[in-house]
């Protein structure tokens, strides 16, 4: 199931069942798990650990050190789950030892074509980046997050769960669950609704999140007085709790 074209070091690390196309590169401290796909023409350079059951497409790079010219060639990971789909042409570097040395990249994810993960990123589970996101240096991305077409991140934001950003977006702020962003500069834009009900947020959670939205943004209070009024919305939300907690721990503040 390995092209005899691809060249792999002998100490990378193969499951038995791993498909490898032709002209495609595998490095030393590289580990690839049962029921990988590997395309033609990619690269994977070590430290990288990746789970079962990926497909990598053609013409990408993997675990590529990072584009950071603090990076001195200290050892350094990219960690990758399960399940996850990495079209054509993606670039994902390894993390850099100013951060914790590691980016993630969790389970289920679809990163699509042309897509840059950064060094030090960590995307969680069940996302969706579009063509041509690009995140820099130390973003984090939650769960089912999705990033439309040639959306850019600026260093060290974190895209809240379930939050949607539009195409060609900037995000030079956080975005907190839940809420749909546009623009260059990003701004809010209401809740991500047809996500919502795509992952089977009932009625009565989701007018609890319209309430906390116009708090934060409609309300004309400040943010410790929206978080403080959120939080008596309904005390026993999770998903107030978790909007709640994400702005009061944002670093680089919200979108506005």
């Amino acid at each position: 199931m390995i092209h005899p074209s691809a060249i792999i070091d002998p100490d990378a690390r193969i499951a038995d069942d791993v498909s490898i196309g032709p002209f495609s590169v595998v490095g030393a401290d590289v580990e690839i798990g049962s029921g990988c796909v590997i395309g033609s023409h990619v690269v994977v350079k070590g430290p990288t650990t990746i789970g079962k059951h990926n497909q990598i497409f053609q013409f990408a790079s993997v675990g590529e050190d990072p584009q950071d010219k603090k990076f001195q060639g200290e050892v350094t990971r990219l960690e990758i789950g399960d399940n996850n789909v990495i079209r054509e042409g993606c670039t994902l570097n390894r993390g850099t030892a100013q951060d914790l040395g590691v980016t993630s990249i969790g389970n289920d994810n679809l990163i699509m074509a042309y897509v840059h993960i950064a060094h030090d990123c960590v995307v969680k589970n069940n996302t969706i980046l579009a063509n041509n996101v690009a995140l820099a240096g130390h973003v984090t991305i939650d769960d089912y997050a999705i990033l439309g077409g040639y959306t850019l991140v600026h260093q060290f934001c974190v895209i809240g769960q379930h939050a949607f950003t539009a195409m060609g977006s900037v995000l030079p702020k956080d975005v907190p669950p839940y809420v749909l962003a546009s623009g260059h500069m990003a701004k809010p834009f209401g809740l991500n609704i047809e996500g919502l009900k795509r992952r089977g947020f009932s009625t009565e959670v989701m007018r609890d999140l319209r309430r906390a939205y116009k708090l934060i943004y409609k309300s004309g209070i400040t943010t410790e007085q929206a978080v403080q009024q959120i939080r008596a919305l309904n005390p026993a939300s999770g998903e107030i709790a978790l909007l709640a907690d994400f702005i009061e721990k944002s670093q680089r503040g919200i979108v506005r």
